[in-house]
């Protein structure tokens, strides 16, 4: 933010010197800063519930940031009481003891057992929206419109350390929402013809919803483009990564490993965020093919004669014949890591080269990402708003790691895109801003710094009691918008666990069978006649 506030940069600085000066005088545990006594430049109160923030020319992102926790208002009564010494020392902080504005409060914070949120009294007037998006009336989800907020007068979240007793407890009735673990997914999840996900027959039964939705996040391999082999903006080099993001079939990892839970992505803007666009007109021409009104990876063949064409025929350097290395920097090291990596080298071997994993500890590996020592690599990317912006500089040249210390973790560097990218970052979504992405995504598809990999997809499932369930991955306060049908809740529970008796009566009876040999044994034992022992005289 200190590139966009007014005064923000030289406001630390001045509560650095501040804050020196109170421990100097007073010690670190009694220090503390009113702020109210240091004004900042860029902004302004206006009344009790409005500020006001200027910024150095545009940046219309500033609203996005505006909803992120750090920019909640604190009221200096709260900053002074934990400021208190000793506060630190008891575990009496604001992480612990929060103090916000929500719809709800925390009034048990047990992490490791259970938390409970209850209505908080105090909170403002707020509506459930009257207008949505096309389909949310005939889904339910404007069913509330109008109605004051929230409707849940207390949430329960408790720990489960097993999946299966969470997810049996699920089937009762006794949790609302639940995902869907990699152990219950064939009982929940099936897919149609289309490869759609659907509810299996026992959920249905239920009345069971499923909820999917594509993440505004990416999980992608990025090729150092610092790396003499794999790097650089020569034909030939974008050939040779042109041709192994051809080989790695993402569509069967998505299959394997994620239990069809992704997107196979087209390029870094994911769903759901401006400048996507999805279609024909969104498949990369260097990696796909459309036919039957959808995008089909192209074939090994095609990427083999790639391979030939950036100098390395059957996988071999036409200079050296030596075989060619890639190598994976990556941590991990348990068995479904392992499995991964033997499927990744399975894809380069499908183009003859030999993938070396070089697995290091998280420490080691940031370490060789910082320096520009990797080569190829996983990484991945939430987004932090919901702007093409949060995507885009992920391949920006003023933000490369190595060089900057930046998020663009490739190192990747175009003049044509980075002067892009700076007209486009403080645009408005506008058709002007959209066709300067389409530009600078077709410019990196082009150059491929990345193998685009895959958006995850969430899948969620929800009683029928459970209302106005509408995904948003953005927001945190969407728990406000939910409601709870009690009644049919503690109908559908009662059906769900009718008491089962025949085993008791089974066991009963075992008993009974059991016991009747042993009393008629014991009472002709009872019956017979004593016996009399007569002595002998000597």
């Amino acid at each position: 933010m200190n590139e966009y506030i007014v005064g923000l940069s030289d406001y630390a600085a001045t509560l650095a010197q501040a804050w020196k000066q109170q421990v100097a005088k007073v010690g670190e545990d009694k220090a503390f800063l009113d702020l109210r006594d240091y004004p900042l430049e860029g902004v302004k109160v206006i009344d009790r519930y409005t500020y006001s923030i200027k910024v150095k020319g545009r940046y219309p992102q500033l609203l996005y940031w505006l909803a992120m926790p750090f920019f909640a208002p604190m009221p200096w009564e709260a900053d002074r009481f934990y400021s208190q010494p000793g506060m630190k020392k008891r575990n009496i902080s604001l992480d612990w003891y929060p103090v916000g504005t929500g719809a709800y409060m925390l009034t048990v914070n047990d992490p490791n057992l259970r938390m409970v949120l209850e209505r908080n009294p105090n909170f403002h007037a707020q509506f459930y929206p009257s207008v949505g998006e096309p389909g949310d009336r005939a889904k339910g989800w404007l069913v509330d419109a109008g109605k004051r907020l929230p409707f849940i007068d207390k949430v329960v979240y408790n720990l489960e350390k097993e999946s299966i007793p969470y997810w049996n407890k699920f089937l009762q009735g006794y949790y609302d929402v639940s995902g869907v673990s990699s152990d219950s997914f064939d009982q929940a999840i099936q897919f149609s013809n289309q490869g759609e996900a659907e509810l299996t027959p026992l959920m249905q039964a239920k009345g069971i919803k499923l909820l999917t939705s594509v993440q505004t996040s990416i999980s992608y391999m990025g090729f150092n483009m610092l790396d003499p082999v794999v790097g650089g903006y020569s034909e030939h080099a974008r050939l040779l990564r042109r041709a192994i993001a051809i080989a790695v079939d993402y569509e069967e990892f998505i299959s394997i490993f994620a239990n069809g839970r992704g997107m196979p992505a087209q390029g870094m803007i994911p769903p759901g965020i401006f400048g996507y666009v999805g279609g024909k007109a969104g498949i990369d021409p260097y990696v796909y093919d459309w036919r039957n009104g959808r995008p089909q990876r192209k074939s090994v063949a095609e990427a083999r004669a790639l391979l030939a064409r950036a100098g390395y025929p059957g996988g071999r350097d036409a200079r050296t014949g030596k075989p060619l290395l890639i190598h994976l920097d990556i941590t991990g090291g348990g068995p479904e890591d392992k499995a991964r990596f033997d499927w990744l080298r399975k894809q380069l071997k499908k183009i003859d080269l030999e993938l070396v994993v070089r697995n290091t500890d998280y420490n080691r590996f940031q370490e060789k990402m910082r320096k520009g020592n990797a080569q190829l690599f996983m990484w991945g990317w939430n987004a932090d708003y919901p702007d093409p912006e949060n995507f885009l500089f992920l391949l920006y040249g003023a933000n490369g790691k190595a060089k900057h210390h930046g998020e663009n973790a490739a190192n990747y560097a175009n003049v044509k895109f980075d002067r892009l990218f700076e007209k486009m970052k403080t645009m408005n979504n506008t058709p002007e801003r959209l066709a300067l992405i389409k530009r600078m995504v077709a410019i990196a598809r082009r150059d491929g710094p990345w193998i685009w990999g895959f958006y995850p997809k969430q899948f969620v499932l929800h009683q029928s009691w459970y209302h106005n369930a509408k995904p948003n991955l953005m927001a945190h306060n969407t728990l406000m918008y939910r409601r709870i049908d009690p009644q049919l809740r503690e109908q559908k529970r009662a059906e769900w666990n009718q008491p089962i008796v025949w085993p008791l009566a089974l066991l009963l009876l075992l008993l009974v069978v059991t016991l009747i040999p042993a009393i008629v044994v014991y009472r002709r034992k009872e019956r017979q006649p004593a016996l009399v022992r007569t002595e002998g005289k000597r």
